[in-house]
Parts: structure tokens; sequence; C-alpha cells
């Protein structure tokens, strides 16, 4: 039996959410949902102008229902949807309810689990409910970390017949994966939402829930610590910026080799301004991939040069961080070596030895440990701790994907204002 492909429409604006659906329903999507993120934000308008504009699809009301459930599926289905969704975190009675209510106006109720680590008991107590669907969604805030919904979507599928739908961060590789661990509806968003091209995103997707054959993607997809580089190298530093709510580079690091970027996790090294003796030992100690960062005080003479990069080169290292002097940057640059400096300048010190490798360092005026991570293009240096990395370089992943859409958006002859939505989204405040 073909899986259902399912839209969510995860906008904050009617407008947007009606041109990607336009866009992409008629290239395989069997059910649009108005996500929760537009339902708070447009009301249940949003389902009554997804029904109007799409009468032969099925609409779904993602409410997300955690109380009053007989009103809040009763306003659902006189809004026009066909399914809509309480959460299983909310009481018993309240799911009971919302089924009764969706019972009596010819409405389906899906069970969202998400947040939810042992759903078990309450997916087995649900067989005899009349629930149309359960959503083994995991949340964005989870898929940032790296989670996704395949351990606990394989599980139920053994204990229920219920019908599952998967949900939270599935593309073209992952939707077969889902559809094979047991899911009849697979629920897409982001990669279709957030895509250049939605309607060739939308078809590669139900091409691969058809042939059971996943096809690969750069975007849409959430790293572990494995794959994190390949997410970092991919997203500017103005991305990581924007997900961590604005963080701004490290102050003062100029990039030295223009058109090159820097990432990696860091050895770090602290030694005297000049004193190059750590700095150059720290080449020897660091393992392929890591990137060099050096205390050096933020001031001349110069703790690295030509013959240095020349040496870090050969043992493949991913760039050099600096808070104070380096030189030979001509060199440097022919070299096409990802480095970064306070300071530029012409002499450097003596190899006296004073400092140490692979401790706590400041960084202009930040601390960083060593497995920490560094990412450096034209607009700065960032710093993200080893606890970070994955769920910031995920998030900043995230806003290029925004972005991209916002793009394309331009190019069709919209300007950023409208594009953003700047008036409508303008802080309100009292007197």
């Amino acid at each position: 039996m073909p899986v259902t492909l399912q839209l969510a429409l995860d906008f904050l604006d009617l407008d947007r959410a009606l041109r990607v659906a336009d866009l992409a329903v008629g290239h395989g999507v069997d059910w649009i949902e108005a996500g929760t993120p537009l339902i708070k934000s447009e009301g249940l308008d949003a389902v009554r102008a997804l029904r109007a504009k799409f009468p032969d699809r099925k609409i779904v009301a993602d409410m997300k229902t955690a109380d009053t459930g007989r009103l809040e599926m009763e306003a659902a289905a006189k809004a026009g949807a066909d399914f809509a969704i309480v959460l299983g975190a909310a009481s018993e009675s309240t799911i009971r309810e919302s089924v009764e209510a969706g019972r009596h106006y010819g409405l389906g109720v899906g069970v969202d689990i998400l947040g939810i680590a042992e759903p078990e008991p309450l997916v087995e107590r649900m067989a005899e409910w009349g629930v149309a669907f359960i959503s083994v969604h995991c949340p964005i805030d989870v898929q940032m970390q790296g989670g996704n919904p395949f351990d606990i979507l394989e599980r139920l599928a053994k204990i229920t017949a219920i019908p599952l739908a998967a949900a939270g961060g599935l593309n073209s590789e992952t939707a077969p994966r889902a559809a094979a661990a047991g899911a009849s509806i697979v629920v897409v968003g982001g990669a279709i939402i957030k895509a250049d091209d939605p309607a060739r995103a939308t078809a590669d997707i139900r091409r691969a829930l058809d042939t059971g054959r996943g096809i690969k993607t750069d975007l849409f997809r959430r790293a572990g610590l494995e794959d994190v580089r390949e997410v970092l190298m991919r997203v500017s530093t103005a991305n990581i910026s924007d997900a961590c709510h604005h963080r701004p580079c490290l102050p003062g690091m100029k990039q030295i080799t223009p058109g090159t970027k820097l990432v990696g996790p860091v050895l770090t090294v602290r030694t005297a301004p000049g004193d190059f003796a750590k700095s150059v030992e720290a080449i020897d100690r660091a393992e392929e991939g890591q990137v060099i960062a050096i205390d050096a005080g933020g001031v001349e003479p110069a703790t690295w040069g030509e013959l240095a990069t020349e040496s870090a080169i050969q043992r493949k290292l991913a760039g050099v961080v600096i808070d104070g002097a380096i030189r030979d940057t001509d060199e440097i640059r022919r070299l096409r070596f990802p480095a970064f400096a306070t300071v530029v300048c012409s002499h450097a010190g003596y190899p006296k030895g004073f400092g140490e490798i692979g401790r706590l360092v400041r960084l202009c005026g930040e601390e960083v440990l060593p497995g920490d991570w560094l990412v450096g293009d034209a607009d700065g240096v960032m710093h993200l701790s080893k606890t970070e990395v994955v769920e910031m370089a995920n998030r900043a992943q995230d806003v290029l994907e925004t972005e991209n859409r916002m793009r394309a958006e331009i190019h069709e002859g919209r300007t950023l204002s409208q594009v953003a939505y700047l008036e409508k989204w303008e802080k309100r405040t009292g007197r």
C-alpha cells in the first residue's frame, strides 16, 4: 500500500505557507498539515484557507491539544480539517474527549507522543480508543542534537496495529527508512518548505517513498558528532551567529588567507609573546584535522610563520588561530592555509619553551578548551564548545536552509522586507 506523504507547513505566515504548498502539493503530497506554528500565528484561518485552496487533499490541523480536547477538536473540524492532533502527554481524559468529539464531527484524531521516552504503555491503552494514528515525532530541538524518530518507530510497530506517522527531520534520504521501520504516514516539513525548489524536493521524496530507495541530499539532514565537520564546512560564521542568538565572533581576529575556511577541534597552546617553541611543538602533537589555537597575549612578536605553516600542512592540520602575531603572510596566502590572527608583524621572538600545550587558554578574552571547535571564514572566527558543537552546527544549517527559501522568494521578485514580513512582526509594546 502506498505510503502517505504529509506536508508539514511549519511557517508563521499563511501567505508563505500557501505559496510553498501551491508549489509542492501537485508533486506527490497526499495530506497537508497546518503546522503548530502556523495555527498559533494565524489561527484556524490557516485550516480554512488550505481547505479552500486544496479541496481534494486531506487537511491535518496540528493542534497539539493539551487540554479542552472536545472544544479544540470541534473547532478544527468546523474549520475544515480532516484530522487534528492531540498530545500524548495530555491526560487520558483529554485524549478520549478529543477522539469522542472527532467521532461526532467526522474528524480523525491523531496522538503525538513527542517527549514521551517510553510510550509503549500509553500506546497499548489506546488500542480501544479509536485513535486515527499515532505520530512518532522527534522534536526539532532534539533533531538539533542529532536525534531521530526511528528507534521509537520500530518499537511501536511491533506492538500496535494503529497506523504510525513518522515526523522529525525526514528528507529524501531518510523517508524510506521511516516507511521501512513501520510508518504508513511520512511527515516532511523542512526538506520541502525550506527548499529553494519545493516541487523538485517533493518529487524526490515521493520517488524515494515509492521505490524504497533514498535519494541523496546535502541539506535537511541533522548531523551527529561524526558528521559535524561536514555541516560546519557548509555553513558560515554568520549562520552560526544567527543560530546562537547572534553570538559574536572572537573580537579582533582577522582572516589572513582570503577565500579559505577553517573548521576543526582545537589543540590549545599557551605561550609568551614571540616564543614560538610550544606553537611548533603542538604541530607534532596535533592530529589530522585539528586546529592549533594559540594564546600569545594578543601582541607582538610573531609566534607563527611560513615554516610552521609548511609543517602544519604536512601534518594535514585544519588551520591556526592566534591571539597574537603572525608573519610571512604572503607565503601563507600562497600556501592557501587557513590562518587567523589578531596581529601581523615581520619579527619573531625566540624559542624559549615557556607555556604549555593542551590546557585552557583565552582567545580574545574567551575561554577555549582542548576539543572545543573553531570555525573561521571572512567574517571572523566562531568558538563552539565541545558540548554544544553538534546542536549549534545543526541549528546553523537550519538557518542556512531558511535563508535558501527566502533567497528563492527574493529571486522571484519580492523584497527582503516582504519576504521577512518585517512590518507584520515588528514588536508591539504598550504605552
